[in-house]
């Protein structure tokens, strides 16, 4: 059967119970069933959505499901371009950092598995660089973690070894804040921004 005749055998987008999917302001979870409820006198039927990383519970209309942009799990291609995304170089913006993070925030709430990347590559620090506030730390690991589950669910792998194969192409791209041929430069920066520290 296509999917051009289930869409007319049913209404409903083609989420199932017991799959992972992608909610853009929470991240993965899984449908663990789909029901129906009187509201306002209407029936209603629900997606029954748990995410348990965050131990929380979503009821998501079956009807509204797509156009609030839930989604399937990416397919293995996808998320191959979201680790070359975070092996490019950081495009950092000449803004205020308030502006910025309020980008960054709706960039890893978009649910777009590569804008997300784009938040990873650009906030992440090696060890040799400048410490991130807490708030750009905050920020990083949000979208660390939203990334992280969803590479693990498509690759089945643990969160732990997804963060690690994250990190891994994190560490492929060009060094963060040094421009070709100003490697010397860059650790007299670095050693003299620790001094005036």
């Amino acid at each position: 059967m296509t999917s051009i005749q289930k869409k007319s055998v049913s209404q409903r987008p083609s989420f199932k119970t017991g799959e992972s999917i992608v909610y853009p302001a929470h991240g993965v979870g899984q449908i663990v069933a789909i029901e129906e409820q009187i509201v306002a006198g209407m029936k209603l039927e629900l997606f029954v959505i748990d995410f348990d990383k965050d131990k929380m519970r979503l009821k998501v209309p079956v009807a509204k499901a797509e156009s609030v942009g839930m989604r399937k799990l990416s397919e293995t291609d996808f998320v191959e371009r979201a680790l070359k995304v975070v092996q490019g170089r950081a495009r950092v913006k000449k803004t205020m950092w308030s502006r910025r993070a309020q980008e960054y925030d709706a960039k890893i709430n978009s649910g777009d598995l590569i804008q997300i990347a784009e938040v990873v590559r650009d906030l992440y620090r090696a060890e040799s660089q400048p410490e991130q506030s807490y708030s750009e730390r905050q920020l990083y690991e949000a979208a660390l973690g939203r990334m992280a589950r969803e590479l693990a669910a498509v690759q089945e792998v643990s969160e732990t070894e997804a963060v690690r194969l994250i990190e891994v192409n994190l560490n492929k791209g060009p060094r963060r804040g040094v421009k070709p041929g100003d490697e010397a430069n860059d650790s007299d920066e670095a050693d003299a921004e620790v001094e005036a520290a």
